[in-house]
Parts: structure tokens; sequence; C-alpha cells
């Protein structure tokens, strides 16, 4: 009996030692980004953000720009010097197609037709907030985000405006605006993932003032949302493997305790 017992102590012991390094090996690490084909803009344009380590030859190879049209593009000099981060035009591919992502869609709203807008033009304001707290509505103490390029599109051609939001209290407003049916996007700047659909369409008519609201939160707060699941349920794990442990070492001392005297 007391050698069943020892036994069997010894052995949950090593199984939950066992447990503790599962546990630690649960988490995989991230994996590093993958490159990706740049989609044109809505304004046509396609942009490839340069990396770590890029050159215009390895640029060239991997997208098939020759170098020469890459610095006619950018204006680069036969050096070709790139820092990281810059932003290169690699050509023109025609506006992007309208695809939806999920989420909550951006906020636009109607104001009242102004006395004093020109004849069959109209006016487009947008925003780019920060979403803190990530709930898709624009809050007063929310701020604007800098940086974040804005297109305006016909859906026939007849109009096709670009901008970049600021961190002032206006919104970026696009003036004498046809009539007809747009694509509106927003794309936020770097270190920020949107909280909102970043385009929508809207059916525009003559003299009226349409404002739109889209939402972006730091990439941060979003990440460390995603995490907390995961960090419960590891914690969770650990207090059932601590108790078992404790339940093992009991169990051994109690052996040792009352039969580690007698024979066996």
């Amino acid at each position: 009996m007391k050698r069943f017992l020892v036994f069997s102590a010894l052995f949950l012991t090593l199984l939950l030692l066992a447990s503790f390094s599962l546990t630690a090996q649960a988490s995989a690490p991230a994996q590093a980004d993958q490159f990706s084909t740049p989609t044109p803009l809505p304004d046509g344009r396609i942009i490839y953000i340069v990396q770590p380590g890029d050159s215009c030859f390895r640029i060239s190879a991997i997208s098939g720009v020759p170098e020469a049209q890459l610095r006619s593009l950018n204006r680069l000099g036969e050096d070709c010097a790139l820092s990281i981060n810059q932003e290169l035009l690699l050509g023109i591919g025609g506006p992007a197609a309208y695809t939806p992502t999920p989420g909550p869609a951006a906020t636009p709203t109607l104001g009242l037709p102004t006395p004093t807008a020109p004849p069959g033009g109209a006016k487009i304001c947008i925003t780019l907030y920060n979403d803190a707290n990530g709930d898709a509505l624009r809050q007063d103490a929310e701020a604007l985000i800098p940086d974040g390029a804005l297109s305006v599109t016909g859906t026939s051609g007849q109009y096709s405006q670009t901008s970049v939001t600021t961190s002032g209290p206006d919104p970026v407003c696009f003036d004498q605006v046809p009539e007809g049916t747009y694509n509106l996007s927003v794309a936020a700047p770097q270190g920020f993932n949107p909280t909102t659909l970043h385009n929508t369409s809207l059916e525009i008519k003559a003299g009226d003032q349409i404002f739109v609201d889209f939402g972006a939160q730091p990439a941060a707060a979003a990440q460390q949302g995603a995490n907390e699941p995961q960090d419960a349920g590891n914690n969770l794990l650990g207090l059932v493997g601590a108790g078992l442990l404790l339940a093992g070492i009991a169990l051994g001392v109690y052996a040792w305790r009352f039969y580690g005297r007698r024979p066996f």
C-alpha cells in the first residue's frame, strides 16, 4: 500500500510538471507580415510602402515595374535612394472596386441645403476620428486623426478628388461636387485599424451638405483586446495546474508520514 501511494504521488507530480511545460508552449510566435501585391486606390494610384532592406532593384523585381519607370514616377535620382515607410507610386491602375468589410457602417448625416451653394453643386465633409472605445460612434472627446487618405469618386467618372485628414477641429470638405452617385473612402494612417466601414456609397443632389464620420483605433489597443481572452484562459489553466500540483505534494507527504517507517 505504501509503495502504491508513493509511486502515485510521484506520477501525479510529473504529470503536472509536464502540463506546465505544454501550457508555456501554447502560444505560437507571431509570424512576420508577408508581402502582398498593392491594389489600386480609389483614385487609381498603385502605392508601395518601402520596407527595411528594400532597394529599387528588389522593388522592381517583385512588382515588375522597371527601375527607370520607378525613378521617373517618383522623381528619384540615379542612385535611387529610398527611406523606410516611403510611399512609391508604381503606376495607375484604375479605381479600386467597392468591397465592404465587416463592421459598423460610417455615419453620414444630411445637412440642410445652403442658399449660397452654387447651382448643381453639393458639399461633402469627411472626418476620421480616434474611436478610442471602439463603439463606432464619435464622441465629443474623440479627436480627429491626421494623415489619413480620403477619396471622393463618382461612379460614372464625373468627379474624383483626394485629400488628407488633419488633426484640427474641422472636417475635410469637398465643394462644388456635381449630382450623382459617389464612393467615399478613407485609409487610416499607419498604426491605426478601422472600426467602421472604410467605404460608403451615397446619392448626392444639388445643394446637399453631407457629413460623413469614419472611425479608427490605434492598432495597439485592438491587439490588446484580442489577446485578453487567450490570457484569461492561460491564467485559469495555471490555477488548475497549481491546485493539482499541491494535491500531489500533499498525497506524497501523507504516504511518507503514515507509511514511511513501516516495512513493505
